[in-house]
């Protein structure tokens, strides 16, 4: 609970990945994908209930088994490759009603930290908007970015106004979703149906906690990164005096 108001956090892992069959399950740093994310909520100071929606026996097993209640299998028209993350947060609000603010966790952001998903309520609270998510710096600025015509020619997909300095010291800063937390009073989620508008408020995180698993190099730079954090330390001692 924040500021009074009880929160549930939602894990989405739908089976039948295509781009990594069974990502949600694969062993990372000695437990499953999914365990980093419900390890994450579970240090949360303000998540007062954490469920799961998939579609799939062996997610729901392994979840259950990390501490995540699975209190329903989500229904196969909600699993499908056209399925949208929007309907699948409605579904569970409707299936466990009466929390306030629903948080948003895919265990495809394994990095974000419990620290992370504090701030984002925090911040969500504090601004007083209806929905706050997690961004990090563009790595391509929209300045640098363009499409091709049917001619050809190059087009801007951000126009910068005259005489802004292009060098990269000098730009403002841009910045993505990158998909580790989305949080929203459950009742303006439910009536807007979406985490983002123009009243929306982004907390940044860090590009090293920004990882989205999304094809096989990713797991295997995550397995990297893993692997990093958990070398010994060198000990290192003060000369006698």
């Amino acid at each position: 609970m924040i500021a009074g108001l009880s929160v549930l956090a939602l894990i989405t892992a739908r089976g039948g990945s295509k781009g990594v069959p069974g990502k949600n399950v694969l062993p990372v740093g000695g437990k499953p994908l999914i365990a980093w994310t419900i390890d994450a909520a579970r240090g949360s100071r303000y998540i007062d209930r954490m469920v799961l929606s998939s579609d799939d026996a062996a997610i729901i097993d392994v979840a259950r088994r990390h501490g995540c209640e699975a209190p329903y299998v989500r229904d196969a028209a909600l699993a499908t490759d056209t399925a949208t993350s929007i309907d699948v947060v409605a579904d569970a609000l409707h299936r466990v009603p009466g929390y306030d603010i629903v948080v948003l966790l895919q265990p495809t952001s394994p990095l974000r930290s419990s620290a992370d998903i504090d701030a984002t309520m925090e911040r969500l609270i504090s601004s007083g908007a209806p929905a706050c998510v997690t961004l990090r710096l563009a790595q391509e600025h929209p300045y640098w970015t363009f499409r091709l015509d049917d001619t050809g020619h190059l087009a801007r997909y951000a126009e910068p106004a005259a005489g802004t300095p292009l060098r990269r010291q000098d730009l403002p800063d841009a910045w993505c979703l990158n998909g580790a937390v989305y949080a929203a009073r459950s009742e303006w989620f439910l009536q807007e149906r979406t985490f983002l508008s123009t009243l929306t408020v982004g907390h940044p995180m860090p590009d090293e906690r920004s990882l989205d698993i999304d094809a096989p190099a990713d797991v295997e730079r995550l397995r990297s990164i893993v692997d990093g954090l958990r070398l010994p330390t060198r000990e290192t001692h003060s000369a006698p005096r």
